[in-house]
C-alpha cells in the first residue's frame, strides 16, 4: 500500500452577520486517493495522532442593490479563519477554529474588525464496502479508499466575539457585530466516492441554528432589543479531478467544481420576523487545489447563479447578492 499523506482541511466557521451565516465544515484529501472540494466538507478524517493547521480567507464583495445609497448595508466582508485539527482515533477528528472578521458598510464607510466566536467541531468517519457500514479503520489500501465514505459532524460556536460591538455613534448593529452572543449549533453529513482513479464525487448536507440574544442598550435609540438569526440549510455537491500527479516530488494538482444550495430563514427581531432577510440561492464554485508534501493550497471563485430572496428588491449586503466570493485556504499536517 502506498503511504497516505493527508494534507488539506477545509473548514469554514460560522460567520456572524445578519443574513450572512457560514457553516462549519471539515475534510481532508490525499496525494493518493480521493480528491477534495475547495469549500464543501468532505468525508476524510485525520490519521490517528496527526495534527493539522489551517488558514482560510473568504472575501465577499456585494452588489450595491436597488436601495438608496444612504440605506445600503454592505460593501464587502472578509472572513479569515485559523484552525487546528487532531486525529484522536482513525475514525474521530476534533477541530478548533478561531475566526477574524472585517465588515465594511457602504454608507459612511462603517467598518468593524475583530476576533469572532470560536468554534469547536467533531467528525466521525464511516465507510461502506458493499457488505455494510463500519468505522474508518486505522489503515486503508488504495482499493479500500474507493469505497463510499461518509461522515457525521457537529459542533457549536462559543460566545467569545463581541455581540455588542458599538459603531462610532454608539449604535449596535447585529449584522456588523463579531459575535452571536449565545452558542449556535451545527450538524452535517457528507458522502464521498472515488469514481475513477482521478475523479471524485462529494456531497454535503448541513445546517446551523441560532439562539435569541438580548443586546445591550443601543445609545442611539435608548432601548434594548433581541435578535435571532435565521436558521441555515446547505446542500452541496461537486467533483474533483486530478489533472497532474508526481509521486517522486509528492506533488498533485486537482481541478474542482461545486454547486451549492443555501436556504436561509428570516431573522427575527423582538419576536417579529424581519423583512428583507432570508431566502434561497445557488452558487457555482470552480477552483484548483495543489498538494505538495505536507502542504496544500486551494483557490476558488464563488458566484451566485440563482436566487429567490424574501423581498429581494429591499435586500443588500446579503448572501445571494454578492458580485463574487474569493476563497483561499492553506493547510499543513504534522
Amino acid at each position: 500500500m502506498k503511504k497516505r499523506l493527508l494534507l488539506a482541511a477545509l473548514p469554514l466557521v460560522s460567520l456572524p452577520a445578519l443574513a450572512h451565516h457560514g457553516i462549519a465544515g471539515v475534510g481532508a484529501a490525499a496525494l493518493e486517493g480521493p480528491g477534495a472540494p475547495v469549500e464543501s466538507a468532505s468525508s476524510a478524517v485525520l490519521p490517528a495522532g496527526a495534527t493539522l493547521l489551517t488558514l482560510k480567507t473568504d472575501h465577499a464583495r456585494f452588489k450595491r442593490g436597488r436601495l438608496d445609497p444612504a440605506e445600503a448595508e454592505g460593501d464587502y466582508a472578509r472572513f479569515t479563519m485559523l484552525g487546528v485539527g487532531h486525529g484522536f482515533t482513525p475514525w474521530f477528528s476534533g477541530y478548533l477554529f478561531v475566526p477574524h472578521h472585517t465588515k465594511v458598510d457602504e454608507p459612511g464607510g462603517n467598518r468593524t474588525r475583530g476576533w469572532a466566536d470560536v468554534s469547536v467541531l467533531g467528525q466521525i468517519g464511516f465507510r461502506h464496502d458493499g457488505q455494510g457500514f463500519s468505522l474508518v479503520p486505522k489503515n486503508e489500501s488504495l482499493d479500500e479508499l474507493e469505497d463510499w465514505h461518509f461522515t457525521v459532524f457537529g459542533g457549536a460556536t462559543l460566545p467569545t466575539g463581541r455581540a455588542n460591538y458599538r459603531l462610532p455613534d454608539g449604535a449596535i448593529d447585529p449584522g456588523l457585530s463579531t459575535g452571536f452572543g449565545k452558542p449556535s449549533y451545527t450538524l452535517g453529513l457528507t458522502a464521498t466516492k472515488q469514481l475513477t482513479p482521478d475523479l471524485t464525487f462529494n456531497a454535503e448536507l448541513s445546517g446551523i441554528r441560532f439562539q435569541t440574544y438580548r443586546y445591550a442598550t443601543d445609545h442611539t435609540t435608548g432601548r434594548r432589543f433581541t435578535t435571532r438569526f435565521g436558521s441555515e440549510l446547505r446542500a452541496n455537491a461537486g467533483v474533483a479531478y486530478r489533472v497532474y500527479a508526481n509521486a517522486a516530488q509528492n506533488l498533485r494538482t486537482d481541478l474542482s467544481f461545486e454547486l451549492q444550495y443555501l436556504k436561509l430563514g428570516r431573522d427575527v427581531m423582538d419576536g417579529v420576523p424581519e423583512r428583507a432577510t432570508g431566502g434561497q440561492m445557488a452558487y457555482a464554485l470552480p477552483g484548483v487545489r495543489v498538494y505538495w508534501d505536507k502542504f496544500s493550497v486551494a483557490v476558488g471563485v464563488k458566484t451566485p447563479i440563482w436566487k429567490r430572496l424574501n423581498e429581494q428588491r429591499e435586500q443588500q449586503g446579503a448572501e445571494g447578492l454578492e458580485k463574487y466570493r474569493l476563497l483561499f485556504s492553506a493547510s499543513m499536517l504534522f
